[in-house]
């Protein structure tokens, strides 16, 4: 019976010790991906903040808030249609920024469209990929970080330049009790395309183009992302964009700023993220940490135990420690030179 347990058990150290790897470096990269129809909502402001009024005069003053709004929503229908092309697991982002002055107006809309690997969250070119409806082919990441991000720079794709640059590791950090990568990427100064729908009535990017009048912009944009999941936990920017050659459209300067404002998180939505995020991070531990360690510890376990009870089948039933074959022979030679009790002593 020993024997036969002692092969069960082996037989257990083998198979957990086959899953950790497996877990790892099989099942994860397939089972780890982001579902098609997420949904998400993001709100930032910018206190205070310097801002063009279009509708009087096209003065630029100074505003107590700028509010962001960005809404990424998961097109299923989409996914599905360019899954069935590129044979793999995609997802398919409508994603809106929304920019609204203090009064609550719009003062820019731009809408992005986001196609990227499920599992890897690398970018996958499509028809529909576009920012603001020009076509763009999408280089490195935007958004959200791979799965089990590492301490390296990666591409970003900047929407307002339509280009992708570094963003560059800067450091561990602990934010909200999390241990965090700080990521920053600094955009120069770039011209950049005027948006499509405009704060003003009756005026297309296309009349303001023929005046003469461009658009630039820079930002440095700063990120706190949790390794584990990819999700950044906090985003800030700090925005300029100006309109040069002004004079064109009858401004007394040649260069206004249109926005500028340290733009962050609102505090709700911080702590809204980090629950969410907190609460993501447990199936891909498990998937890469906690099960792979835990069958190679119970592996090394049940294999410890089956080599014992394998030595222990090998002795005789009822066998002490004492009674090994060869104190039996020592044992038996000296019972045969020894004398019963009661015999006579041999003559000499």
């Amino acid at each position: 019976m020993r024997r036969r347990a002692s092969l069960v058990l082996l037989a257990l150290a083998v198979f957990f010790a086959a899953m950790a790897p497996l877990l790892r470096w099989y099942a994860f990269p397939r089972l780890a991906k982001i579902p098609p129809s997420q949904y998400q909502e993001m709100v930032l402001e910018a206190k205070p903040a310097t801002l063009l009024d279009y509708n009087d005069g096209m003065k630029v003053k100074q505003v107590p808030k700028v509010t962001i709004v960005q809404t990424l929503k998961g097109n299923v229908e989409e996914s599905e249609r360019i899954e069935r092309d590129a044979g793999r697991d995609v997802v398919v982002w409508d994603a809106l920024s929304f920019v609204a002055g203090p009064d609550g107006k719009m003062v820019s809309e731009i809408p992005e469209r986001y196609i990227f690997d499920a599992h890897s969250q690398a970018p996958v070119h499509a028809t529909g990929e576009m920012v603001d409806g020009d076509p763009v082919g999408r280089e490195g990441i935007e958004f959200k970080w791979p799965f089990l991000t590492e301490k390296r720079d990666y591409e970003y794709f900047d929407a307002q330049s339509r280009t992708s640059s570094p963003i560059h590791y800067k450091g561990t950090r602990t934010f909200r009790g999390m241990d965090v990568y700080y990521f920053e990427q600094t955009v120069p100064w770039t011209k950049v395309p005027m948006p499509k729908k405009m704060p003003i009535k009756g005026v297309s990017p296309e009349q303001i183009a023929k005046t003469g009048m461009t658009r630039w912009y820079t930002t440095k944009r700063m990120f706190w992302v949790d390794p584990v999941t990819g999700a950044p936990v906090n985003g800030e920017e700090i925005h300029k964009e100006e309109l040069r050659n002004a004079k064109a459209m009858g401004l007394p300067q040649d260069t206004v700023t249109v926005f500028a404002g340290h733009v962050r998180m609102r505090e709700d939505y911080i702590e809204s993220t980090v629950a969410l995020v907190t609460s993501q991070r447990l199936p891909i531990l498990l998937l890469t940490s906690y099960l792979p360690w835990g069958f190679l510890v119970l592996g090394a376990a049940l294999l410890v135990l089956a080599l014992w009870l394998e030595a222990r089948s090998r002795r005789p039933e009822g066998e002490g420690p004492g009674d090994r074959p060869d104190e039996r022979r020592r044992k038996g030679r000296a019972d045969a030179t020894t004398p019963a009790p009661g015999t006579p002593p041999t003559p000499a």
